[in-house]
């Protein structure tokens, strides 16, 4: 597509809205797939709770090989091409630590299947801020909450499935059906604006590039490392702050997370239009302070009525804070943006949840939850600082003659 005929049909960027939101569907459903399987896995391998933790960890150690490289192929190819490729690969990788081989094999499966992840978060992100782009209007924190609703169907699906019918025969349902509809996906996407002018008049009145990663980048990134690091915690920590720290028995333990959940799945549903009213430095900012407020709720109650409102505060609030910056950095820094802010990002992500585990071995749950809600607060702060750089960045754009 020519710089002219940017932004499409409002039809067809309408399909690839549609589109990109099958995409983050299926992403969702992936997920949760191998989520429901990991006991099964762990049995089947005859794994311990050490080399269970060190096969998690070989998916994010994939996704952050590839996350960077995806924003350079998106650069040079577009977010649709990268996006169509990586949908598919990252679809059949979910077959792999299914049929491999021994402890090894299943290291390596899970490496593939977390690179090829990382890559398509990053190119269908990228993909998702061109829709935005061609609509004139948000659409990032919706396709967010189709992320989230494939992770409640693929969950759905495999609460029927596992244990009754084998491991395999599950996940191989669930590839082929991913797949197709990555491919049928695929082919409505939309190839990404031109930067500026025509392709040769953006190169030549874009600044020399330099190495490294800019100070927008670098910011957002941290705000959202901060971001996902309590969303992690909540993730992988409110059942069992439930049940550790609440008394709470297996039943009760989850109501914690399921309110979390629930919460941060209806406001990335709506999310779009709050943003359109509010701005988005107002949903980052105020969502952050919402959610230091529901785990500060959550972590002084005594009783898992205030917690479970608290942990419903706190999904509210970190709902559209990833989407907006990963928005942010899109519009601001194009697809290698993306790349740099969700590669620091997805740190969060991965090392968090550990290190609030390291943390609760010395001072307990209760007060190593804390660390969530400093990252919280910390966005909060700081958010102001991120969207004022951007604002510059903008302006300065803007008075830059054109040769």
């Amino acid at each position: 597509m020519s710089p002219s005929q940017f932004p499409p049909a409002p039809g067809r960027a309408e399909s690839a809205r549609r589109a990109v939101s099958l995409i983050f569907l299926v992403n969702g459903a992936f997920f949760a797939t191998w989520a429901v399987n990991i006991p099964g896995v762990r049995d089947a391998f005859r794994l311990s709770e050490a080399q269970v933790g060190g096969a998690l960890l070989a998916i994010g150690l994939g996704a952050l090989v590839t996350m960077p490289l995806t924003g350079s192929w998106t650069a040079r190819y577009g977010s649709g091409p990268v996006t169509r490729v990586a949908v598919v690969a990252c679809m059949l990788s979910l077959a792999l630590p299914f049929v491999v081989p021994g402890y090894l094999g299943l290291v390596l499966a899970l490496t593939v299947l977390g690179a090829a992840n990382g890559s398509l978060d990053v190119a269908m992100n990228a993909q998702g801020v061109t829709v935005e782009q061609a609509l004139k209007r948000p659409v990032l924190s919706r396709l967010h909450a189709y992320f989230s609703l494939g992770g409640v169907l693929g969950a759905g699906l495999g609460t029927l499935l596992v244990g009754r019918v084998p491991m395999l025969t599950h996940v191989l349902l669930v590839v082929g059906v991913t797949t197709v509809a990555g491919l049928l996906a695929g082919r409505l996407l939309l190839p990404d604006a031109p930067v500026a002018g025509d392709a040769d008049e953006a190169r030549a009145a874009a600044p020399p590039r330099r190495a490294g990663i800019s100070s927008a980048a670098l910011l957002l990134g941290l705000l959202c490392f901060l971001g996902m690091l309590s969303e992690g915690a909540n993730y992988d920590w409110a059942a069992l702050y439930f049940h550790d720290v609440l008394g709470q028995g297996d039943g009760n333990a989850g109501v914690g997370y399921t309110a979390f959940v629930v919460t941060m799945t209806l406001g990335r549903w709506f999310g779009d239009r709050a943003r359109g009213r509010l701005g988005d430095e107002a949903i980052v900012r105020v969502g952050a302070a919402l959610t230091g407020l529901g785990l500060g709720a959550a972590l002084l109650a005594q009783g898992p009525g205030l917690a479970a409102a608290g942990f419903a505060l706190s999904g509210l609030g970190l709902s559209n804070v990833v989407p907006v910056l990963y928005g942010a950095a899109g519009h601001a820094l194009a697809g290698r943006g993306i790349a740099q802010v969700a590669t620091i990002g997805y740190g969060g992500f991965l090392l968090g949840p550990p290190l609030i585990g390291f943390v609760a071995q010395q001072v307990g749950l209760r007060a190593a939850l804390g660390v969530a809600l400093a990252g919280a607060v910390l966005v909060a702060l700081l958010g102001g600082a991120a969207f004022g750089l951007l604002r510059r960045r903008a302006a300065t754009r803007s008075q830059r003659p054109v040769p």
